[in-house]
């Protein structure tokens, strides 16, 4: 069966996001598709690794036979090829890369492009009567010779040379060395986060991947079934809560109804109250604390008044002691990141950025923000101890409920630090005020509001290979903020720091 227009584009897609124009790979994808016997899924496989694999491969083939052919009158043709296809389908001049396996070796496991027949590349764009068109590009129907000997399995997988470097070797004078990870996560979410640095001039960050918060030390964070009341849980659903005729208890938080559609997506109102709280934040209501935790930290002996703490929404997801299942549709954020994403470095100089690989609706939710559970007085401490030319993630202070206690023990005032234990959520760079993300306090295995999970849901629709923001809510001109040392390069219209001049560059994530 041939495959769909789509497969095709996700195809071009894959490999645009390592720097290939669609001209070179199409050539490729033909053949592969005539070598597996029509078979679409092999090459759909782990992230069309085969195709990435055998693009390179035949890039490699080609160049060592320039290299050997020297007769008179021979001109090499690759330069001619990229000349051809020097722009792709989003105009952006990306030059080829070597995809390297999660430990930076080149992949063994795949069928080499030698393998592959490209002697009469001049005749594949022709439509004979006996091949299948899509708008992108055009596979025979007809059976080859060149069939893939056996399944899909590691016996009978063609081998070839493993790179002897840990790194990219396929570069063009004038880039470094490409970096590629297959997957940053070490297999502990539900699909792969890659790595790509298209521009060769990012160091690969140093951090310990982790799917759930963990704690530092002092925090206090009690997590007990016994301390949820039966009275803020549905014991007696079943399979998914949405479906009944009345929301459950877990409702409660929001009105009474569920937040989430049937799609998984959050309801219009209550995603717009939530933007309208980190946009518009001097027309919310705020709290202040009597012994505000922050400024404590600062100056324990003699603390300044409070700043105040906007009240933010909360979702109430059911618990462990509900009676519905997993697949509920009121358990959204701990079912985990359901979306390709993929770590890249950001050709604006901010360092590190985080994309999607496929369009996400308004209201999807992306990944919650994980890290270190640190009190406020151990992340002040931190950033004290830390030098200015260390790298920092953005960390996250939990105060969406601080001010409705008098005095807030130093223990139960939290905050997430992703510097050195994270996911992928220390890469979103800033963005002021339109970013794509928006931030959302999610209850799941406590009622307890000192702690709490921090969701990212889409603002609005965004595209496929588009970057990832989310607004700090900074102020940049708040000579105490622990990170203030970082110039805004957001490139919003709306940006704050428009008018930052000579002040010293802090590169985060």
């Amino acid at each position: 069966m041939a495959p769909s227009k789509k497969q095709v584009a996700n195809a071009y897609r894959a490999a645009n996001a390592l720097g290939i124009h669609k001209e070179d790979i199409k050539p490729v994808l033909q053949d592969l598709y005539k070598a597996f016997d029509k078979n679409w899924e092999h090459i759909e496989a782990d992230n069309y690794r085969v195709l990435i694999d055998s693009y390179f491969d035949l890039k490699e083939n080609k160049g060592e036979e320039e290299k050997r052919d020297q007769r008179p009158g021979k001109r090499p043709h690759l330069a001619e090829e990229e000349d051809e296809a020097s722009a792709s389908d989003d105009g952006n001049d990306l030059s080829p890369r070597h995809v390297a396996s999660g430990n930076g070796t080149a992949h063994p496991e795949w069928a080499s492009a030698s393998a592959v027949s490209h002697s009469n590349r001049k005749n594949d764009f022709m439509k004979p009567e006996d091949k299948i068109s899509t708008d992108d590009a055009t596979f025979s129907a007809e059976s080859t010779s060149m069939r893939r000997p056996g399944p899909m399995n590691r016996d009978a997988r063609i081998q070839r040379q493993r790179a002897n470097s840990n790194s990219a070797t396929i570069t063009r004078e004038d880039k470094k060395p490409a970096k590629y990870i297959t997957d940053i996560t070490k297999s502990t979410e539900r699909l792969e986060i890659s790595l790509v640095d298209e521009v060769g001039n990012e160091s690969l960050p140093k951090f310990n991947y982790i799917p759930q918060n963990i704690i530092y030390e002092n925090a206090n964070l009690n997590i007990s079934l016994s301390r949820i009341a039966d009275e803020d849980c549905c014991a007696d659903c079943s399979g998914d809560c949405l479906s009944s005729p009345l929301p459950c208890a877990c409702a409660h938080e929001t009105g009474g109804e569920f937040v989430y559609t049937p799609e998984g997506l959050l309801k219009e109102d209550f995603l717009s109250k939530c933007i309208s709280l980190v946009r518009e934040p001097e027309k919310q209501p705020s709290v202040y604390c009597q012994d505000c935790p922050i400024e404590r930290s600062k100056n324990e002996d003699m603390p300044e008044s409070c700043k105040g703490h906007v009240v933010r929404r909360f979702i109430k997801e059911c618990w462990r002691k509900c009676g519905c299942d997993m697949q509920c549709g009121n358990r959204v954020v701990q079912r985990g990141i359901s979306c390709k994403l993929q770590v890249f470095s950001t050709p604006q100089g901010k360092g590190w950025g985080v994309r999607t690989l496929e369009v996400l609706e308004r209201g999807s939710f992306v990944f919650e923000y994980v890290g270190e559970i640190l009190t406020n007085t151990e992340l002040y401490q931190r950033n004290m101890e830390s030098s200015g030319t260390e790298r920092h993630t953005y960390p996250v202070t939990l105060d969406a409920d601080w001010g409705s206690e008098k005095v807030l023990r130093d223990e139960d005032a939290l905050c997430l630090d992703a510097t050195l234990h994270g996911n992928v959520a220390r890469f979103i760079n800033h963005r002021c005020f339109d970013a794509n993300l928006v931030d959302i306090p999610v209850q799941v295995e406590t009622p307890d509001r000192h702690y709490y999970h921090l969701a990212f849901f889409t603002t609005r629709k965004v595209n496929a290979f588009e970057e990832l923001t989310w607004d700090y809510g900074i102020d940049f001109y708040d000579e105490a903020h622990p990170i203030k040392a970082f110039q805004c390069s957001c490139g919003s219209p709306y940006c704050r720091n428009r008018k930052w001049k000579g002040k010293k560059v802090l590169t985060l994530g």
